[in-house]
């Protein structure tokens, strides 16, 4: 019998955003890196042994971002879920579903929860037209061995939908996370009285964590600081989603976000202590523990062995050739400028939907760009997203307005170094929300006020027509406005894609063999109507 006055620490680890990342490496060439679930199980190990009250989650956006990933989704779907097989190795309590774990469609997500020996939980996620559940499992209470009472409420990002192929969440409805998580909150204090609330939400911050200053705009994608702030009961927030590294106190509530890519793991130490019979929080503290240093675990890398030979022999499979040059030198530079890559990319989207406008982006800084002999490795790290491609219908007016929002990638033009515009860096990257076009001619003056940078606009060597209508293939996370680019929003659609772009553009350069790296010259970036040259 517990004595009045004793102290139990309730230790919470967590995942988020480790996107397929298991083995400490960059599959573009192989090279080491401090990151994956292997070193992260090294960790964990080391943390049950102090402690016997651990619950182990992941916050979301764990079963996609890996050509391991990839070659299991669509060479091996028949074999059980690498990722799920290294988790239930770990003996995850429980995860949370994030927007990634759509991609690959409903039947792998389905087999996925299936082969979890632990609940997926999303209370936001219901059945179209109720409140129910549609994964059926909204929380989990966990009494541990002190008879402290644990629960762990999941959320996922609302803004899915916007997103999503609409075929990989059919009778689906994506509820408001932050009344969804009022009304669950409530009724778990109420019913299951827990000491411990925590609430593990595939959402991050819309707002300065110290000022509560709004830092994006506000579209419910990521609703933390309304969580923390609107939401009575909530002890502990688990967040992700924008590959944050952070940990602090909002509002009273403990938050922590890992970061991605498994480079971190989250840890939250909660101190009780008892009166009577009730447990009452002394205590919690956040922290982020770097990977760096840590030998992977052996048992994980054996676990995830057979599908990684597999997927490494495929990501070597030799496919055609480049005459010229497609590598990417200086990120910077190609987005100033017509280049090869991204004039390739497009050229592909054109002739996969047989349209003579297209858009697409460098997705990431560390996107190496084609060799002159190409692997499916290359693709894959140069493609990066299980994208599919969408066939819009839009105005003139539309490709102007996309064209001053990719244009506000750039900060303004001082005269001396190009600057990337903080609202693509901060709270995450986003490189892949800057498009770059063909089939229209244009320029953008980063000299001029942002809104007002497009300087010139041709359609076959015409002034574009602002009301005539153009169909424009494009990406299905842009075609739905991802990344601000409202003007997408409700636009006809003239044709789904389903083919995901890295497996269209494998098979382009398999069947034609030799590509020739290609410039039309297009487009470029200018500052008071000059060059970058």
């Amino acid at each position: 019998m517990t004595s009045s006055g004793e102290q139990v620490s309730l230790t919470i680890l967590y995942t988020s955003d480790v996107h397929g990342n298991v083995l400490p490496l960059r599959y573009a060439d192989n090279q080491p890196m401090d990151l994956g679930l292997a070193k992260i199980a090294t960790l964990i190990q080391d943390f049950r042994h102090r402690s016997e009250n651990v619950l182990l989650i992941d916050n979301g956006d764990v079963i996609q971002g890996t050509p391991l990933t990839y070659h299991h989704a669509r060479i091996t779907p028949d074999l059980p879920n690498p990722i799920v097989q290294v988790m239930n190795e770990l003996t995850y309590d429980a995860a949370v579903f994030g927007n990634h774990e759509f991609n690959y469609g409903s039947q792998i997500l389905q087999r996925v929860v299936h082969e979890s020996k632990f609940p997926w939980l999303s209370a936001n996620i219901v059945k179209t037209g109720t409140d129910i559940p549609y994964f059926g499992t909204p929380y989990l209470v966990r009494a541990l061995k002190s008879g402290v009472r644990v629960a762990v409420l999941g959320l996922t990002t609302q803004y899915i939908p916007n997103w999503e192929n609409p075929a990989h969440i059919e009778e689906m409805d994506f509820l408001d996370a932050v009344d969804t998580c009022q009304r669950w909150v409530a009724k778990i204090r109420r019913e299951s009285g827990p000491d411990v609330m925590v609430v593990a939400y595939h959402g991050g911050f819309e707002r300065d964590l110290d000022t509560g200053q709004l830092t994006e705009r506000y579209t419910g994608e990521n609703q933390g600081y309304r969580l923390c702030s609107e939401v009575k009961g909530i002890d502990v927030l688990l967040t992700g989603h924008q590959h944050r590294a952070l940990s602090g106190t909002v509002c009273g509530v403990t938050v922590i976000q890992p970061g991605c890519n498994a480079a971190w793991l989250g840890k939250v130490d909660v101190l009780l202590e008892r009166t009577g019979k009730k447990w009452n929080i002394v205590s919690t503290s956040a922290e982020l523990v770097d990977v760096a240093g840590t030998a992977p675990d052996p048992k994980v890398v054996e676990v995830i062995r057979p599908y990684e030979e597999q997927t490494q022999v495929w990501l070597d499979q030799p496919i055609g050739r480049i005459l010229g040059d497609m590598t990417v030198k200086d990120p910077m530079a190609l987005r100033l400028r017509d280049n090869p890559l991204i004039e390739f990319v497009n050229k592909v989207q054109m002739e996969t939907a047989g349209v003579s406008i297209s858009n697409a982006a460098l997705f990431d800084n560390q996107c190496p760009g084609f060799p002159e002999d190409v692997t499916v490795r290359d693709v894959v790290a140069n493609y990066i997203y299980p994208n599919t491609l969408r066939i819009l219908r839009v105005k003139g007016q539309d490709i102007k307005d996309a064209l001053e929002r990719s244009a506000a990638y750039f900060a303004p033009y001082d005269g001396s170094d190009i600057q990337v515009n903080p609202a693509f860096t901060a709270p995450k990257p986003q490189h892949y929300n800057y498009d770059m076009w063909e089939g229209i001619e244009y320029k953008i003056n980063i000299s001029r006020p942002l809104g007002a940078r497009v300087v010139e606009l041709l359609y076959e060597g015409q002034p574009l027509d602002m009301e005539a209508d153009y169909d424009v293939v494009m990406n299905n996370y842009r075609a739905a406005g991802g990344g601000d680019y409202e003007m997408y929003k409700g636009k006809p659609v003239v044709q789904d894609i389903p083919t995901e772009v890295p497996e269209l553009i494998v098979s382009y350069i398999m069947e034609r063999k030799i590509i020739p790296a290609t410039v039309n010259h297009n487009w470029e970036v200018i500052h008071d109507e000059k060059s970058f040259t």
